[in-house]
């Protein structure tokens, strides 16, 4: 869910590709290792969603305290349902599924139109989303991206970790090789759809490269995003990896914000040993727990497959619109292009 950040990214600078230095090469894997772990993004993301939804506005959790798929909380969500964070990936997904292109403004439309009446009666919609979308006309891409840049001319930010939490799925039409720029290009195209700020797109060009690295690779890594980032921004995000690092989710007090939100995420996945300790540490993070597991489990369980996520969670997966978890399975089946 959207909160308010609390500082701006610097002016936009001209992107340079360059191939990532220091990092381990791609490797072409089965073909169904990598469908396993295409698929796992998705649910691994709905999966960590719906874990959190029961916590999400509470206090950080004990080391030791247990976390379960037992919903509840303020919204009151039914066990394995998840939230905002995975019905907002989902036009994404169903767009992929169909064939459809996202450097196409046709698809950006579909997908808009889809969370303006997902957004209607959704039980929880972000603050900075909500601005966004109510009441657009026409309920096209770029009426959300006017929209989007009139909320961000009017607060003076908006860093909200709305759309990295919605990332997940746009990788997976961008496996093949040399993929990497037209992965970039697209991430930043969705996010921008409802969150201006470079803060937010560039979250979601790192987390959305990291997942096709670790869907080819079975290797979490998100420093290998880092060259596809404009110049001025590469060393501050690498600061800021670091420093993800050395720290635990629960330190990242502000993870409303997309900086502190993807920082707490990759402190659990970077501290976890397992898809399930990953999630489970993102949880006991506190506060926006469940839009941080959503961000963890897409990169987590793009690591370690659908066959990671516990059946029990996978028997009680639901939410908007109607899915379960044998759906999601199948449109990220339909939605890899290799």
């Amino acid at each position: 869910m959207d909160a308010q950040p609390t500082d701006t990214a610097p002016d936009r600078d001209v992107p340079d590709p360059a191939a990532p230095a220091g990092t381990a090469p791609d490797i072409d894997p089965p073909a169904g290792t990598v469908l396993d772990r295409a698929v796992g993004a998705v649910l691994g993301s709905a999966a960590g969603d719906a874990l959190g939804a029961g916590y999400e506005f509470g206090p950080p959790l004990p080391d030791d305290a247990p976390v379960g798929m037992v919903g509840g909380g303020t919204f009151t969500w039914a066990p394995g349902e998840w939230t905002d964070d995975t019905s907002m990936a989902v036009p994404v997904l169903q767009a992929l599924a169909r064939g459809a292109s996202l450097d196409d403004d046709r698809t950006l439309d579909a997908v808009v139109d889809a969370w303006c009446g997902w957004a209607v009666d959704a039980k929880d919609v972000g603050n900075q989303t909500r601005a966004v979308l109510g009441g657009l006309a026409p309920r096209t891409a770029e009426a959300a991206r006017r929209s989007a840049r009139a909320f961000h001319d009017a607060h003076g930010r908006s860093g909200g970790n709305g759309s990295l939490m919605r990332t997940g799925p746009v990788a997976l039409a961008y496996l093949g090789d040399g993929r990497e720029d037209a992965l970039a290009r697209a991430a930043r195209a969705v996010s921008e759809l409802t969150h201006t700020e470079d803060d937010a797109g560039d979250a979601c060009v790192l987390w959305s490269l990291a997942v096709r690295h670790a869907i080819r690779t079975g290797v979490a890594d998100v420093r290998v995003g880092l060259p596809w980032l404009p110049p001025a921004r590469r060393e501050p995000w690498a600061v800021r990896i670091a420093d993800a690092e050395a720290r635990r989710p629960r330190d990242f007090e502000r993870n409303g914000w997309v900086v502190e939100a993807l920082q707490a995420a990759w402190s659990a996945i970077t501290h976890g040993t397992t898809l399930v300790d990953a999630l489970e540490r993102a949880v006991r993070g506190g506060r926006d727990t469940d839009t941080v597991a959503a961000i963890a489990g897409a990169l987590v369980g793009a690591r370690d497959g659908a066959s990671a996520v516990p059946a029990a969670w996978r028997t009680v997966l639901h939410g908007w619109p109607g899915l379960d978890a044998t759906a999601l399975t199948d449109l990220a089946s339909r939605a890899v292009r290799r």
